[in-house]
């Protein structure tokens, strides 16, 4: 049991997409997309690391650059994008450990949600923000929700369809050196 976890082209290749697509996303909303009250669909890109661990970091990243164009500066920079960070990290091993959609689509919303809820307040916060935290707090929960959700629901049932149809580009590889990498779809619902 000496295997060694390894990135493959594909699984960087998805990453990055990843991270550019969440960037993208939170780009063109501009100023909408920070705040106590964002709109920020790329949120719900969230669920992919229930199904790829390469989304875990390719979140990460997105969010980082997504982060950049933010009024909260370095604080909205490396703290914020922590809570993603997090939040994919909890959601791929949710992913790993139960089979149910419900649950495994839960966990994942409400990690997220947990998570941005209670740290990007106080990024707000030493960023400058003069707002309450607890204003922001229950608006994060809400904006959050929406778009983990809302988004975040179709396009997991769409990523499980396309991996139980097994679309070659879709399937989640393993990394650990085996010959074709890819990993048995799940069927369990």
């Amino acid at each position: 049991m000496n295997k060694k976890f390894q990135f493959t082209t594909l699984m960087i290749s998805r990453a990055a997409l990843i991270a550019a697509l969440y960037a993208v996303l939170t780009w063109c909303l501009g100023a909408f997309a920070y705040g106590p009250f964002q709109i920020r669909p790329a949120e719900g890109l969230v669920v992919l690391a229930v199904f790829y661990i390469e989304a875990v970091p390719g979140l990460y990243v997105g969010c980082m650059l997504a982060n950049i164009m933010s009024g909260w500066g370095v604080y909205d920079i490396f703290l914020g994008s922590l809570a993603t960070l997090a939040a994919a990290g909890l959601s791929f091993g949710a992913g790993r450990l139960f089979k149910k959609d419900w649950l495994r689509l839960g966990l994942c919303g409400l990690f997220n949600v947990v998570l941005n809820a209670f740290i990007i307040p106080a990024v707000m916060i030493l960023g400058g923000s003069d707002v309450a935290y607890w204003y922001n707090f229950g608006s994060m929960v809400l904006t959050e929700t929406v778009w983990v959700f809302a988004i975040g629901t179709p396009l997991y049932y769409c990523i499980k369809r396309l991996i139980e149809k097994r679309v070659r580009v879709m399937l989640p590889l393993t990394g650990l050196g085996s010959k074709a990498g890819v990993a048995k779809a799940d069927s369990a619902g």
